[in-house]
């Protein structure tokens, strides 16, 4: 098998940008840095001069980055950018959070259009070689959704078995990658969500990509799927960044660890997606 197992799943568990300004629901709000400072033309001390940060983020992964009921978007990628905006000195009422799909993550971020993509975004070296990353902030595993009962026996450990069955997943996407390391049976769409209709109507039998995404979706379509017991792949979700940008990636990966350490962190889990999955140890980030 070309892929490392990740940690144990957690069985049974059951493209226009819109930008939208606005804090989000989910967590408390972190407090503010008041009399914090920064290096003169450093992009900490430019964005706390600006007052404000734009984040791309995902608007339909429930639990990590899903738009709420007034529109803002809730989930623990989104408490992460809040506590990154905080110890910028900025309020998270100033982040502009803009709409990021799996295929314009890297370009946001060479555009400008953004000045950090948090969204369910895995670290790889593909991806080093045009951005930057800080974190990781959380390790997922690929696996599979599948209607319940799971009829055709697929097991999340192993994507050899699913044989025949086809399979839908985001394009540009790590899992679709991935997938295709072991059938060619593979549809895309722009949104994992966009995957579950298929299902229904028999165009596809499975949904891949990262057991907790999935174990949002299950958790929001209750009774109609399952995600597959075990995990196939390690994805170290990281925070994308302009490539080059050492010290702005050394300030984040300060504010994780910080996060890691005063609880903060746990707090954004439990707060978010802590009543469907259990939290787990944060990962140690890599300064590489």
């Amino acid at each position: 098998m070309r892929f490392k197992k990740a940690f144990t799943a957690f069985a049974g568990l059951a493209t226009a940008a819109l930008v939208l300004t606005g804090c989000s629901g989910g967590g408390s709000e972190p407090e503010v840095e008041t009399d914090v400072t920064f290096d003169e033309g450093t992009t900490m001390a430019e964005l706390n001069a600006a007052g404000k940060i734009t984040i791309g983020v995902k608007f339909d992964q429930p639990l990590f980055g899903l738009q709420g009921p007034d529109g803002t978007p809730e989930g623990f990628d989104i408490e992460i950018g809040k506590l990154i905006a905080a110890k910028l000195g900025i309020d998270p009422s100033n982040i502009e959070w803009k709409e990021t799909v799996s295929q314009n993550r890297e370009p946001f971020i060479e555009q400008g259009q953004v000045d950090l993509v948090i969204a369910t975004y895995t670290i790889n070296d593909e991806r080093k070689e045009v951005i930057d990353f800080a974190g990781p902030y959380y390790v997922a595993g690929q696996s599979f959704l599948v209607p319940t009962g799971n009829p055709l026996g697929i097991d999340g450990a192993d994507p050899e078995s699913v044989g025949d069955a086809t399979i839908c997943t985001v394009t540009g996407s790590t899992s679709e990658d991935n997938i295709r390391e072991y059938t060619d049976n593979v549809i895309t769409v722009d949104k994992y969500s966009d995957c579950l209709e298929p299902i229904r109507t028999g165009e596809a039998d499975a949904l891949t990509t990262d057991n907790v995404i999935l174990a949002g979706l299950v958790d929001q379509n209750e009774g109609e799927f399952e995600v597959t017991e075990g995990t196939f792949t390690e994805e170290p979700y990281g925070i994308g960044l302009e490539k080059g940008d050492d010290d702005f990636r050394g300030f984040i990966n300060d504010t994780l660890e910080e996060a890691y350490g005063d609880g903060a962190w746990e707090e954004a889990w439990t707060s978010t997606v802590g009543d469907i999955l259990p939290t787990p140890e944060p990962p140690a980030v890599d300064r590489y």
